[in-house]
Protein backbone atom coordinates (compact mmCIF):
# COMPACT_ATOMS: atom_id res chain seq x y z
CA UNK A 1 0.00 0.00 0.00
CA UNK A 2 1.22 3.51 -0.86
CA UNK A 3 -0.65 5.82 1.52
CA UNK A 4 -1.60 9.40 0.77
CA UNK A 5 -2.04 12.21 3.24
CA UNK A 6 -5.57 13.54 3.37
CA UNK A 7 -5.70 17.01 1.78
CA UNK A 8 -6.81 18.47 5.11
CA UNK A 9 -3.80 17.12 7.03
CA UNK A 10 -1.13 19.65 8.00
CA UNK A 11 2.48 18.57 8.63
CA UNK A 12 4.28 20.78 11.17
CA UNK A 13 7.49 20.87 13.21
CA UNK A 14 9.66 19.28 10.52
CA UNK A 15 7.25 16.38 10.17
CA UNK A 16 6.99 15.61 13.90
CA UNK A 17 3.41 16.93 14.30
CA UNK A 18 0.34 16.06 12.21
CA UNK A 19 -2.87 18.08 12.50
CA UNK A 20 -6.07 16.95 10.83
CA UNK A 21 -8.74 14.29 10.71
CA UNK A 22 -12.31 14.53 11.86
CA UNK A 23 -12.68 15.23 14.67
CA UNK A 24 -9.46 17.26 14.47
CA UNK A 25 -6.45 15.66 16.13
CA UNK A 26 -2.93 16.80 16.95
CA UNK A 27 -0.59 13.78 16.75
CA UNK A 28 3.04 13.96 17.82
CA UNK A 29 5.40 11.48 16.15
CA UNK A 30 8.77 10.21 17.25
CA UNK A 31 11.74 10.55 14.93
CA UNK A 32 11.32 7.13 13.30
CA UNK A 33 7.59 7.62 12.74
CA UNK A 34 8.12 11.08 11.27
CA UNK A 35 10.73 9.68 8.90
CA UNK A 36 8.35 6.94 7.76
CA UNK A 37 5.57 9.45 7.08
CA UNK A 38 8.04 11.53 5.05
CA UNK A 39 8.87 8.46 2.95
CA UNK A 40 5.16 7.82 2.36
CA UNK A 41 4.73 11.38 1.18
CA UNK A 42 7.52 10.74 -1.34
CA UNK A 43 5.61 7.75 -2.75
CA UNK A 44 7.21 4.88 -0.83
CA UNK A 45 4.97 1.94 0.22
CA UNK A 46 4.25 0.97 3.82
CA UNK A 47 6.77 -1.43 5.30
CA UNK A 48 5.67 -4.30 7.52
CA UNK A 49 7.05 -2.67 10.67
CA UNK A 50 4.90 0.43 10.18
CA UNK A 51 1.56 -1.07 9.18
CA UNK A 52 0.15 -0.30 12.63
CA UNK A 53 1.11 3.36 12.28
CA UNK A 54 -0.47 3.56 8.83
CA UNK A 55 -3.66 1.93 10.13
CA UNK A 56 -3.85 4.38 13.04
CA UNK A 57 -3.45 7.39 10.75
CA UNK A 58 -6.07 6.02 8.34
CA UNK A 59 -8.51 5.44 11.21
CA UNK A 60 -7.86 8.97 12.49
CA UNK A 61 -8.60 10.46 9.07
CA UNK A 62 -5.07 11.80 8.54
CA UNK A 63 -4.33 9.33 5.73
CA UNK A 64 -6.67 8.27 2.96
CA UNK A 65 -7.35 4.53 2.67
CA UNK A 66 -5.80 3.17 -0.49
CA UNK A 67 -6.56 -0.12 -2.27
CA UNK A 68 -3.87 -2.76 -2.24
CA UNK A 69 -2.48 -4.88 -5.04
CA UNK A 70 -4.59 -7.82 -6.11
CA UNK A 71 -7.84 -8.45 -4.30
CA UNK A 72 -10.64 -10.85 -5.24
CA UNK A 73 -11.99 -11.44 -8.73
CA UNK A 74 -15.57 -10.86 -9.87
CA UNK A 75 -16.13 -14.62 -9.81
CA UNK A 76 -15.70 -14.55 -6.02
CA UNK A 77 -18.64 -12.14 -5.59
CA UNK A 78 -22.36 -12.88 -5.40
CA UNK A 79 -24.79 -9.99 -5.72
CA UNK A 80 -27.89 -10.02 -3.49
CA UNK A 81 -30.75 -7.85 -4.77
CA UNK A 82 -33.82 -7.44 -2.52
CA UNK A 83 -36.96 -6.32 -4.35
CA UNK A 84 -40.63 -5.58 -3.69
CA UNK A 85 -42.36 -4.78 -6.96
CA UNK A 86 -40.26 -2.39 -9.09
CA UNK A 87 -40.18 -4.81 -12.00
CA UNK A 88 -38.94 -2.29 -14.56
CA UNK A 89 -36.25 -0.94 -12.21
CA UNK A 90 -35.16 -4.50 -11.37
CA UNK A 91 -34.63 -5.30 -15.05
CA UNK A 92 -32.33 -2.29 -15.46
CA UNK A 93 -30.45 -3.20 -12.28
CA UNK A 94 -29.86 -6.80 -13.35
CA UNK A 95 -28.58 -5.64 -16.73
CA UNK A 96 -25.68 -4.00 -14.89
CA UNK A 97 -24.91 -7.17 -12.92
CA UNK A 98 -24.30 -9.42 -15.93
CA UNK A 99 -21.25 -11.59 -15.39
CA UNK A 100 -21.83 -11.89 -11.65
CA UNK A 101 -23.66 -14.58 -9.72
CA UNK A 102 -26.91 -12.88 -8.65
CA UNK A 103 -29.56 -13.84 -6.09
CA UNK A 104 -32.79 -11.84 -6.29
CA UNK A 105 -34.90 -12.01 -3.14
CA UNK A 106 -38.55 -11.23 -3.88
CA UNK A 107 -39.85 -9.76 -0.62
CA UNK A 108 -43.51 -10.62 -1.06
CA UNK A 109 -44.10 -8.69 -4.30
CA UNK A 110 -47.79 -8.58 -5.33
CA UNK A 111 -46.89 -9.85 -8.82
CA UNK A 112 -44.32 -12.52 -8.09
CA UNK A 113 -44.63 -14.01 -11.58
CA UNK A 114 -43.53 -10.76 -13.22
CA UNK A 115 -40.53 -10.51 -10.91
CA UNK A 116 -39.66 -14.16 -11.51
CA UNK A 117 -39.74 -13.69 -15.28
CA UNK A 118 -37.39 -10.69 -15.16
CA UNK A 119 -34.99 -12.66 -12.96
CA UNK A 120 -35.12 -15.67 -15.24
CA UNK A 121 -34.52 -13.57 -18.35
CA UNK A 122 -31.41 -12.12 -16.68
CA UNK A 123 -30.06 -15.55 -15.76
CA UNK A 124 -30.18 -14.83 -12.03
CA UNK A 125 -31.38 -16.99 -9.12
CA UNK A 126 -34.84 -16.29 -7.70
CA UNK A 127 -35.85 -16.68 -4.05
CA UNK A 128 -39.32 -15.66 -2.91
CA UNK A 129 -40.43 -14.66 0.57
CA UNK A 130 -44.20 -15.09 0.80
CA UNK A 131 -44.47 -12.58 3.65
CA UNK A 132 -42.91 -9.15 3.28
CA UNK A 133 -40.25 -8.68 5.94
CA UNK A 134 -38.51 -5.50 4.80
CA UNK A 135 -35.07 -4.91 3.34
CA UNK A 136 -33.16 -6.35 6.31
CA UNK A 137 -35.02 -9.66 6.17
CA UNK A 138 -34.72 -9.87 2.38
CA UNK A 139 -30.98 -9.24 2.46
CA UNK A 140 -30.53 -11.85 5.20
CA UNK A 141 -32.42 -14.39 3.10
CA UNK A 142 -30.05 -13.74 0.21
CA UNK A 143 -26.99 -13.70 2.49
CA UNK A 144 -27.85 -17.17 3.79
CA UNK A 145 -27.73 -18.51 0.22
CA UNK A 146 -24.33 -16.97 -0.66
CA UNK A 147 -21.42 -19.40 -0.95
CA UNK A 148 -18.76 -17.08 -2.40
CA UNK A 149 -16.22 -15.25 -0.17
CA UNK A 150 -17.78 -11.86 -0.97
CA UNK A 151 -21.32 -10.54 -1.24
CA UNK A 152 -22.46 -7.34 -2.97
CA UNK A 153 -25.72 -5.95 -1.63
CA UNK A 154 -27.39 -3.94 -4.40
CA UNK A 155 -30.82 -2.28 -4.22
CA UNK A 156 -33.18 -2.87 -7.12
CA UNK A 157 -33.43 0.86 -7.92
CA UNK A 158 -29.70 1.12 -8.65
CA UNK A 159 -28.29 1.35 -12.17
CA UNK A 160 -24.78 -0.07 -12.59
CA UNK A 161 -22.19 0.35 -15.30
CA UNK A 162 -19.73 -2.37 -16.36
CA UNK A 163 -16.62 -2.38 -14.21
CA UNK A 164 -18.30 -0.82 -11.16
CA UNK A 165 -16.50 -3.33 -8.92
CA UNK A 166 -13.03 -2.56 -10.29
CA UNK A 167 -12.25 0.19 -7.73
CA UNK A 168 -13.83 -1.69 -4.81
CA UNK A 169 -12.40 -5.20 -4.85
CA UNK A 170 -8.68 -4.23 -4.56
CA UNK A 171 -9.40 -2.84 -1.08
CA UNK A 172 -9.98 -6.41 0.09
CA UNK A 173 -6.30 -7.20 -0.46
CA UNK A 174 -6.05 -5.77 3.07
CA UNK A 175 -7.35 -8.52 5.38
CA UNK A 176 -8.53 -5.88 7.86
CA UNK A 177 -11.16 -4.58 5.43
CA UNK A 178 -14.67 -5.94 6.07
CA UNK A 179 -16.66 -3.87 3.57
CA UNK A 180 -16.27 -1.22 0.85
CA UNK A 181 -18.95 1.13 -0.46
CA UNK A 182 -19.00 3.10 -3.72
CA UNK A 183 -20.33 6.61 -4.14
CA UNK A 184 -24.08 6.63 -4.79
CA UNK A 185 -24.98 9.34 -7.31
CA UNK A 186 -28.22 10.44 -8.92
CA UNK A 187 -29.38 8.50 -11.97
CA UNK A 188 -31.26 11.45 -13.46
CA UNK A 189 -30.22 14.90 -12.28
CA UNK A 190 -31.79 16.99 -14.99
CA UNK A 191 -35.54 17.07 -14.43
CA UNK A 192 -37.04 19.53 -12.00
CA UNK A 193 -35.64 21.50 -9.07
CA UNK A 194 -36.05 18.63 -6.61
CA UNK A 195 -34.18 16.23 -8.88
CA UNK A 196 -31.31 18.72 -9.17
CA UNK A 197 -31.31 19.23 -5.41
CA UNK A 198 -31.15 15.47 -4.79
CA UNK A 199 -28.25 15.18 -7.22
CA UNK A 200 -26.36 17.75 -5.15
CA UNK A 201 -27.40 16.70 -1.63
CA UNK A 202 -28.80 13.20 -1.49
CA UNK A 203 -28.67 11.44 1.87
CA UNK A 204 -27.11 8.49 0.00
CA UNK A 205 -24.22 10.48 -1.53
CA UNK A 206 -21.32 10.62 0.94
CA UNK A 207 -19.17 12.98 -1.13
CA UNK A 208 -15.95 12.78 -3.11
CA UNK A 209 -13.37 12.04 -0.37
CA UNK A 210 -12.19 8.51 0.35
CA UNK A 211 -12.40 7.65 4.02
CA UNK A 212 -12.72 4.99 6.67
CA UNK A 213 -16.36 4.82 7.79
CA UNK A 214 -17.06 5.40 11.48
CA UNK A 215 -19.78 7.28 13.40
CA UNK A 216 -17.64 10.30 14.30
CA UNK A 217 -15.63 10.42 11.09
CA UNK A 218 -15.75 12.37 7.84
CA UNK A 219 -17.98 9.60 6.42
CA UNK A 220 -20.14 8.54 9.38
CA UNK A 221 -22.08 5.85 7.52
CA UNK A 222 -22.63 4.37 4.08
CA UNK A 223 -25.93 3.06 2.70
CA UNK A 224 -26.41 -0.47 1.45
CA UNK A 225 -27.86 0.78 -1.81
CA UNK A 226 -24.55 -0.74 -2.93
CA UNK A 227 -22.09 -2.33 -0.52
CA UNK A 228 -19.52 -5.12 -0.97
CA UNK A 229 -18.89 -7.18 2.17
CA UNK A 230 -16.48 -9.94 3.11
CA UNK A 231 -18.85 -12.88 3.72
CA UNK A 232 -16.94 -14.09 6.78
CA UNK A 233 -17.34 -10.66 8.41
CA UNK A 234 -21.07 -10.33 7.74
CA UNK A 235 -22.11 -12.75 10.49
CA UNK A 236 -25.89 -13.09 10.78
CA UNK A 237 -26.37 -9.94 8.72
CA UNK A 238 -28.91 -7.19 9.31
CA UNK A 239 -31.13 -6.50 12.32
CA UNK A 240 -34.62 -7.39 11.06
CA UNK A 241 -36.24 -5.45 13.91
CA UNK A 242 -35.20 -2.18 12.24
CA UNK A 243 -37.56 -1.08 9.45
CA UNK A 244 -35.14 1.76 8.59
CA UNK A 245 -31.52 2.41 9.46
CA UNK A 246 -30.71 -1.30 9.30
CA UNK A 247 -27.89 -0.55 6.87
CA UNK A 248 -26.30 2.05 9.18
CA UNK A 249 -26.55 -0.37 12.12
CA UNK A 250 -24.95 -3.14 10.04
CA UNK A 251 -22.05 -0.93 8.96
CA UNK A 252 -21.44 0.35 12.49
CA UNK A 253 -21.39 -3.18 13.86
CA UNK A 254 -18.81 -4.12 11.23
CA UNK A 255 -16.69 -1.11 12.21
CA UNK A 256 -17.03 -1.93 15.92
CA UNK A 257 -15.78 -5.47 15.29
CA UNK A 258 -12.27 -4.11 14.77
CA UNK A 259 -12.23 -4.33 10.98
CA UNK A 260 -12.40 -1.44 8.55
CA UNK A 261 -15.31 -0.27 6.47
CA UNK A 262 -14.10 1.94 3.63
CA UNK A 263 -15.74 4.46 1.33
CA UNK A 264 -14.36 4.56 -2.23
CA UNK A 265 -15.84 7.48 -4.22
CA UNK A 266 -13.81 6.50 -7.28
CA UNK A 267 -16.44 3.79 -7.85
CA UNK A 268 -19.90 5.15 -8.65
CA UNK A 269 -23.34 3.58 -8.68
CA UNK A 270 -26.39 5.49 -9.93
CA UNK A 271 -29.59 5.48 -7.87
CA UNK A 272 -33.15 6.44 -8.80
CA UNK A 273 -33.94 9.02 -6.12
CA UNK A 274 -37.47 9.92 -5.07
CA UNK A 275 -38.10 13.28 -6.70
CA UNK A 276 -41.85 13.72 -6.32
CA UNK A 277 -42.44 16.14 -3.48
CA UNK A 278 -44.88 14.01 -1.45
CA UNK A 279 -42.77 10.86 -1.65
CA UNK A 280 -39.59 12.85 -0.98
CA UNK A 281 -41.02 14.49 2.15
CA UNK A 282 -42.35 11.17 3.46
CA UNK A 283 -38.94 9.55 2.95
CA UNK A 284 -37.18 12.35 4.80
CA UNK A 285 -39.50 11.87 7.79
CA UNK A 286 -38.84 8.12 7.66
CA UNK A 287 -35.07 8.66 7.65
CA UNK A 288 -35.41 10.87 10.73
CA UNK A 289 -37.38 8.28 12.68
CA UNK A 290 -34.41 5.88 12.51
CA UNK A 291 -32.15 8.16 14.59
CA UNK A 292 -33.53 7.27 18.03
CA UNK A 293 -33.62 3.54 17.29
CA UNK A 294 -29.99 3.66 16.15
CA UNK A 295 -29.03 5.61 19.26
CA UNK A 296 -30.57 2.84 21.37
CA UNK A 297 -28.21 0.34 19.75
CA UNK A 298 -25.19 2.65 19.49
CA UNK A 299 -25.40 5.08 22.44
CA UNK A 300 -23.92 8.49 21.70
CA UNK A 301 -23.15 7.68 18.06
CA UNK A 302 -25.56 10.33 16.72
CA UNK A 303 -25.16 13.50 18.81
CA UNK A 304 -27.19 16.51 17.78
CA UNK A 305 -23.94 18.48 17.54
CA UNK A 306 -20.32 17.30 17.43
CA UNK A 307 -18.03 20.31 17.55
CA UNK A 308 -15.29 22.19 19.38
CA UNK A 309 -16.32 23.03 22.95
CA UNK A 310 -14.57 26.42 22.87
CA UNK A 311 -16.13 27.23 19.51
CA UNK A 312 -19.65 26.44 20.70
CA UNK A 313 -19.07 28.47 23.87
CA UNK A 314 -17.95 31.42 21.74
CA UNK A 315 -21.16 31.36 19.70
CA UNK A 316 -23.32 30.79 22.78
CA UNK A 317 -21.71 33.83 24.40
CA UNK A 318 -22.26 35.93 21.27
CA UNK A 319 -25.96 35.05 21.15
CA UNK A 320 -27.14 34.34 24.67
CA UNK A 321 -24.85 36.05 27.20
CA UNK A 322 -26.33 38.92 29.22
CA UNK A 323 -25.23 42.47 28.55
CA UNK A 324 -24.81 44.50 25.40
CA UNK A 325 -23.39 43.51 22.04
CA UNK A 326 -19.89 44.64 23.02
CA UNK A 327 -19.92 42.48 26.15
CA UNK A 328 -21.09 39.44 24.23
CA UNK A 329 -18.44 39.98 21.55
CA UNK A 330 -15.79 40.25 24.27
CA UNK A 331 -16.86 36.98 25.85
CA UNK A 332 -16.84 35.27 22.46
CA UNK A 333 -13.33 36.58 21.73
CA UNK A 334 -12.16 35.33 25.12
CA UNK A 335 -13.39 31.83 24.28
CA UNK A 336 -11.51 31.88 20.97
CA UNK A 337 -8.36 33.10 22.75
CA UNK A 338 -8.67 30.31 25.34
CA UNK A 339 -8.98 27.76 22.54
CA UNK A 340 -5.90 29.22 20.81
CA UNK A 341 -3.97 28.99 24.09
CA UNK A 342 -4.93 25.32 24.43
CA UNK A 343 -3.74 24.60 20.90
CA UNK A 344 -0.52 26.55 21.41
CA UNK A 345 0.36 24.12 24.19
CA UNK A 346 0.10 21.27 21.70
CA UNK A 347 1.91 23.15 18.92
CA UNK A 348 5.06 24.65 20.49
CA UNK A 349 6.58 27.38 18.38
CA UNK A 350 3.46 27.68 16.20
CA UNK A 351 1.36 30.46 17.81
CA UNK A 352 0.06 31.76 14.48
CA UNK A 353 -0.99 28.26 13.44
CA UNK A 354 -2.71 27.74 16.80
CA UNK A 355 -4.64 31.02 16.41
CA UNK A 356 -5.67 30.13 12.86
CA UNK A 357 -6.87 26.67 13.94
CA UNK A 358 -8.85 28.19 16.82
CA UNK A 359 -10.55 30.63 14.46
CA UNK A 360 -11.31 27.86 11.96
CA UNK A 361 -12.71 25.62 14.71
CA UNK A 362 -14.96 28.46 15.88
CA UNK A 363 -16.35 29.08 12.40
CA UNK A 364 -16.94 25.36 11.93
CA UNK A 365 -18.65 25.14 15.30
CA UNK A 366 -21.01 27.95 14.33
CA UNK A 367 -21.91 26.26 11.09
CA UNK A 368 -22.47 22.91 12.77
CA UNK A 369 -24.53 24.49 15.54
CA UNK A 370 -26.71 26.19 12.94
CA UNK A 371 -27.21 22.89 11.15
CA UNK A 372 -28.16 21.24 14.46
CA UNK A 373 -30.82 23.90 15.08
CA UNK A 374 -32.46 23.20 11.73
CA UNK A 375 -32.02 19.42 11.81
CA UNK A 376 -32.88 18.64 15.44
CA UNK A 377 -33.46 21.56 17.80
CA UNK A 378 -35.87 23.85 15.96
CA UNK A 379 -38.97 22.58 17.84
CA UNK A 380 -37.27 23.96 20.97
CA UNK A 381 -35.65 27.00 19.35
CA UNK A 382 -38.83 28.28 17.68
CA UNK A 383 -40.86 28.89 20.86
CA UNK A 384 -37.76 30.36 22.51
CA UNK A 385 -37.37 32.83 19.63
CA UNK A 386 -41.07 33.75 19.83
CA UNK A 387 -40.68 34.50 23.54
CA UNK A 388 -37.30 36.29 23.28
CA UNK A 389 -37.10 38.71 20.32
CA UNK A 390 -33.28 38.83 20.47
CA UNK A 391 -33.16 35.15 19.46
CA UNK A 392 -35.20 35.57 16.27
CA UNK A 393 -32.41 36.76 14.00
CA UNK A 394 -29.99 34.03 15.22
CA UNK A 395 -32.69 31.42 14.55
CA UNK A 396 -33.20 32.63 10.97
CA UNK A 397 -29.43 32.71 10.49
CA UNK A 398 -29.11 29.16 11.82
CA UNK A 399 -31.70 27.95 9.32
CA UNK A 400 -30.43 29.84 6.28
CA UNK A 401 -26.68 30.50 6.52
CA UNK A 402 -25.41 26.87 6.62
CA UNK A 403 -27.49 26.12 3.53
CA UNK A 404 -26.23 29.22 1.76
CA UNK A 405 -22.61 28.41 2.64
CA UNK A 406 -23.10 24.89 1.28
CA UNK A 407 -24.50 26.28 -1.97
CA UNK A 408 -21.48 28.59 -2.31
CA UNK A 409 -19.09 25.65 -1.83
CA UNK A 410 -20.81 23.17 -4.12
CA UNK A 411 -22.30 25.51 -6.74
CA UNK A 412 -24.97 22.95 -7.72
CA UNK A 413 -27.04 23.36 -10.92
CA UNK A 414 -29.78 25.08 -8.91
CA UNK A 415 -30.14 28.76 -8.03
CA UNK A 416 -29.40 29.69 -4.40
CA UNK A 417 -32.99 30.61 -3.51
CA UNK A 418 -34.42 27.23 -4.46
CA UNK A 419 -31.41 25.35 -3.11
CA UNK A 420 -31.64 27.07 0.29
CA UNK A 421 -35.43 26.60 0.39
CA UNK A 422 -35.08 22.87 -0.39
CA UNK A 423 -32.24 22.54 2.13
CA UNK A 424 -34.26 24.15 4.92
CA UNK A 425 -37.33 22.07 4.06
CA UNK A 426 -35.16 18.95 4.01
CA UNK A 427 -33.75 19.68 7.48
CA UNK A 428 -37.01 20.80 9.08
CA UNK A 429 -38.98 17.80 7.83
CA UNK A 430 -36.17 15.47 8.87
CA UNK A 431 -36.33 16.92 12.38
CA UNK A 432 -40.03 16.04 12.51
CA UNK A 433 -38.99 12.45 11.91
CA UNK A 434 -36.28 12.64 14.58
CA UNK A 435 -38.80 13.83 17.18
CA UNK A 436 -41.32 11.22 16.07
CA UNK A 437 -38.69 8.51 16.54
CA UNK A 438 -37.63 9.86 19.94
CA UNK A 439 -41.21 9.80 21.20
CA UNK A 440 -41.63 6.25 19.90
CA UNK A 441 -38.39 5.07 21.51
CA UNK A 442 -38.99 7.14 24.66
CA UNK A 443 -35.56 8.73 24.61
CA UNK A 444 -34.34 12.28 24.06
CA UNK A 445 -30.64 11.45 23.97
CA UNK A 446 -30.34 12.40 20.26
CA UNK A 447 -30.87 16.02 21.39
CA UNK A 448 -27.61 16.01 23.36
CA UNK A 449 -24.44 17.58 21.91
CA UNK A 450 -20.89 16.24 22.03
CA UNK A 451 -18.44 19.04 22.73
CA UNK A 452 -14.77 18.27 22.16
CA UNK A 453 -11.33 19.63 22.74
CA UNK A 454 -8.79 18.94 20.00
CA UNK A 455 -7.45 15.44 20.59
CA UNK A 456 -3.73 15.28 21.08
CA UNK A 457 -1.18 12.61 21.76
CA UNK A 458 1.18 10.33 19.89
CA UNK A 459 0.96 7.00 18.09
Amino acid sequence: MIPRLDPGTRVLAQGRVLVGGRPRRVLCLDRAQAGEVTRWRAGRPVSGAHRALARLLVEAGLLRPEPGAGGPRDAEVTAVVPVHGRVRELAACLAGLRGLAVIVVDDGSPDGEAVSKVVSDAGASYVRRETRGGPAAARNTGLAAVTTPYVAFVDSDCVLQPGWLDRLLPHFADEEVAAVAPRVVSYDAGRGWLSRYEAARSALDMGDTASVVRPDGLVPYVPTAALVVRRAAAGAGFDERLPLGEDVDFVWRLAASGRQVRYEPGAKVAHRHRVRLGAWLARRVEYGTAVAALDRRHPGAIPALDASAWGVLAWAAAVCAPGGAAARAGLAAACVAAHAADLAGELPGEPARAAALAAADTLTAGRLAGASVSQVWWPLALPAAIAVPRLRLPLVAALVLPALAEWAERRPPLDPVRYVAAHVLDDVVGAVGVWKGMLRERTFRPLLPRLRRTRSGGP
